[in-house]
């Protein structure tokens, strides 16, 4: 008894037949292959277009106030506009810090000397005030809060609540003219000038507030 072969026929709709219930089987993850494609496409179409960016200054590591800033104290980022300072300095080489800078932090107006310093204490004035204790003043920091008196044998109010603006660094040629050590503040006009007065007739100390 001779065994009957599957002719090519038979073999060709096994195949098909296979092929159907593979692809039955599998329709629902084809589906959402599909649908996933679809989705992406439609989403790269809608998207938004990148933000625009610029180049920041920041610091490259934490920087201590008076810090004259050099190439090696900055490092240069990329950020969105939305994201960077208004008042970012073009060009901080060379400026001076009057606040300690964070790594990472942008170099504004507001943290180095010069005009955009007064900038954060509106209605205020900005007065460098000279204390004969230069140990004392080293113990400030940018945005303390200071009583000013006038040291004698009655001790005198002249300014409360006063703010550290910035402690700018001695010159190394200072001499014996520039004793003590020299500190920003933001005062009212009102008491900016008996400050300035006091300063030059006597010797001023201060208490801390905040």
């Amino acid at each position: 008894m001779h065994q009957i072969r599957p002719t090519r026929r038979s073999s060709l709709r096994r195949a098909v037949r296979a092929t159907r219930r593979a692809v039955l089987a599998h329709r629902r993850l084809l589906a959402t292959a599909l649908v996933a494609v679809a989705t992406l496409g439609a989403l790269r179409a809608v998207a938004p277009p990148p933000p625009q960016t610029r180049p920041i200054s920041v610091a490259a590591r934490d920087l201590a106030a008076g810090t004259v800033l050099s190439s090696d104290d900055l490092r240069t980022v990329d950020l969105p506009e939305s994201l960077a300072a208004a008042h970012v300095v073009a060009d901080p080489i060379g400026r001076t810090l009057a606040s300690p800078l964070r790594r990472g932090e942008p170099v504004t107006d507001v943290r180095v000397t010069g005009a955009g310093l007064t900038d954060g204490y509106p209605d205020q004035v900005v007065l460098p005030v000279r204390f004969p204790d230069a140990a004392a003043v080293a113990l400030l920091r940018p945005g303390v809060r200071i009583d000013v008196l006038a040291a004698g044998g009655a001790d005198q109010l002249l300014a409360t609540d006063v703010t550290v603006v910035a402690l700018p660094p001695e010159p190394a040629d200072a001499g014996q003219s520039a004793a003590g050590r020299l500190a920003v503040l933001a005062v009212s006009p009102a008491d900016a000038v008996p400050l300035a007065r006091a300063q030059m007739d006597g010797l001023l100390t201060f208490t801390l507030t905040g």
